[in-house]
């Protein structure tokens, strides 16, 4: 499950993105709300955590724009502000959730869990599959052919990112943001170095290849190549 975290307080972003990777999410953290707005807009997310109380964008007026544009994300509102009348009006524009600050973490776990239960996504997948490669997304296992296969933690991160952007060509500026949460460096090979190890675990003994080169643009996972692959 990929979640977005949108927060101005280095400390508190900091803390909920430890928790939550720890608790096998795939988390994002924007520490503005102009950041956190664009990512809400253009990527996709199981849950969303959006402080209220934002220095340039308010949560406010993020999730009137997200919900404006028919963008249903389900949204965990953060703030300090503790009264009826706050909550109420953060409910009435789009928030699923309301949590006062301070907050205990595994209250913030239970609510994101609540969410995801609740089916305001259209699907809540716990297996993913391609051709014979299946991912069991709980128990943080992968399958191919019948054939287990032991993935490190980012390993298995890089995958699944892969497999739920399916066909798309993932550039490595992406896939560094999103498996490593880092800007991308050209000089280093980091994302070259994951892949071939994946590649080697996923694909070498199997047909078809599901990982494939975009020379110039970056990787995708499919079933069919193009003459652009290597």
């Amino acid at each position: 499950m990929r979640l977005l975290i949108v927060e101005d307080e280095v400390k508190t972003g900091d803390y909920l993105k430890q928790g939550l990777t720890e608790s096998g999410f795939m988390v994002a953290l924007a520490r503005n709300g102009l950041d956190g707005h664009h990512q809400a807009m253009t990527e996709s997310f199981d849950v969303i955590i959006l402080d209220v109380m934002l220095p340039d964008v308010s949560g406010l007026r993020i999730i009137q724009s997200m919900r404006e544009a028919n963008n249903h994300t389900p949204v965990l509102f953060l703030s300090a502000r503790d009264s009826v009348d706050d909550r109420v009006k953060g409910l009435e524009l789009g928030a699923d959730d309301y949590l006062i600050k301070p907050f205990a973490f595994s209250e913030v776990l239970a609510r994101v869990r609540t969410l995801l239960r609740r089916g305001h996504i259209a699907q809540v997948q716990d297996e993913l599959h391609v051709a014979d490669l299946h991912l069991d997304l709980p128990r943080r296992k992968v399958m191919r052919n019948g054939t287990k296969i032991s993935l490190s933690h980012k390993e298995f991160c890089l995958l699944e990112l892969l497999v739920r952007r399916r066909g798309e060509v993932l550039p490595r500026s992406l896939i560094a943001s999103q498996v490593w949460d880092m800007n991308f460096d050209s000089d280093t090979n980091v994302i070259d170095v994951a892949i071939r190890r994946l590649r080697a675990k996923i694909d070498d003994n199997f047909e078809p290849k599901l990982i494939h080169t975009v020379r110039g643009m970056g990787y995708k996972l499919d079933e069919e190549e193009t003459d652009e692959n290597s």
